[in-house]
């Protein structure tokens, strides 16, 4: 039978929206007043520190939690007070959950054969889906015959075979070895592409958030902080939070002052680029550059003195580590400009690349 065919069977378009979505445990505010709309067939992360909330939040479109206040809508349709089964998802843990006396076909259909399902129509969707996860080889295993990798695959497949609108994934890799995370990122993403279903992924990794997602949400003590796609947050962060959340190594943040001509850093002033609520001379702000944004000057007039901790050589990047007036700072150099400790470099940055914030931490623009 054609993939393809097979595929389009189980494709959905379901958006989901919460409205002012808020949660509390006694006393105890999780998430507050949340407002977000995620477009049918988009892949979006949730990212934050831990305790910021994102996986109270997907547990909250699950209907795993209870919301205190506020809407959760599925493909159009009010599920705020409906039971999980009844909302059209299917969630995918971080522990695999799966029964180790069962083969993988057993594992992956067991929900459908307890819902009553024929069992032709569970042998059809089970086999859709291990043609979809490449799992045809292991249907006769049992589980713990299989690698980790393998087993996130099942329990994923064990997800597709609900066909559901939505999937939700909480922090799916974290049980992982750093290579087959990479693997099984990649598995994720092509899924997504054959499916087209919306999927809604939980992670504290901003390496996978910058991988996977169509859009981004940033969480922080509960609330959204931006929303965005990788490349939008990355390049032009709200707040510093999220500069120096999004990005590894994160954003530099340095002490400024500005000037009628752009912003003093460590006694030298940089040009800025045109800022529409331009601070007035003399405000102290909060001058964040991207490592791979700072430049080898030529001279040194109108360059940042940079002075050398130690470096790292990662062959593909090498950082510097050091620090610029008293703050600390990493460079993306070229591996030519490694050099030893103590010396002082000059630096210099497009107007382009430096993003200011106030005093509190907000962007100036």
């Amino acid at each position: 039978m054609n993939e393809q065919v097979n595929l389009q069977n189980i494709q959905r378009q379901a958006g989901v929206c919460l409205r002012r979505v808020s949660k509390s445990f006694g006393s105890v505010e999780v998430i507050r007043d949340v407002d977000l709309e995620i477009e049918g067939g988009e892949f979006v992360v949730f990212v934050g520190p831990s305790g910021c909330g994102k996986s109270t939040l997907l547990r909250l479109i699950a209907g795993l939690e209870e919301v205190s206040s506020g809407d959760v809508m599925i493909a159009g349709k009010d599920v705020t007070d409906e039971d999980p089964s009844d909302r059209g998802i299917a969630m995918v843990f971080q522990t695999y959950a799966l029964y180790p006396h069962m083969s993988v076909a057993q594992n992956m259909g067991f929900g459908l054969k307890v819902a009553g399902r024929p069992k032709g129509e569970v042998e059809q969707k089970v086999q859709q889906a291990a043609d979809v996860l490449q799992l045809n080889d292991y249907l006769d295993r049992r589980p713990g015959q299989l690698s980790g990798g393998q087993r996130q695959r099942v329990a994923i497949g064990r997800a597709i075979v609900r066909d559901p609108d939505v999937f939700l994934f909480d922090e799916p890799l974290s049980n992982l070895d750093a290579e087959l995370r990479v693997d099984m990122r990649i598995e994720i993403a092509r899924l997504h592409q054959k499916l087209g279903n919306t999927m809604i992924y939980v992670t504290h990794d901003q390496t996978e958030a910058m991988t996977l997602a169509d859009k981004i949400v940033v969480l922080r003590a509960g609330r959204i902080e931006q929303v965005g796609s990788p490349s939008k947050l990355y390049d032009d962060p709200d707040n510093m939070f999220v500069g120096g959340f999004i990005g590894s190594p994160k954003m530099n943040f340095l002490e400024g002052i500005m000037r009628a001509d752009g912003v003093e850093v460590a006694g030298v002033v940089l040009e800025t680029k045109d800022i529409k609520t331009r601070p007035t001379d003399g405000t102290p702000v909060h001058v964040g550059i991207r490592p791979e944004h700072w430049r080898l000057a030529k001279s040194d007039k109108s360059a940042v003195p940079f002075t050398v901790g130690f470096s790292e050589f990662l062959g593909g990047a090498s950082y510097l580590y050091g620090t610029i007036g008293s703050k600390s700072c990493t460079v993306n150099v070229e591996r030519e400009a490694i050099t030893k400790r103590g010396a002082v470099l000059n630096l210099t940055v497009d107007k382009n690349q430096i993003c200011l914030f106030d005093q509190d931490e907000q962007r100036i623009r």
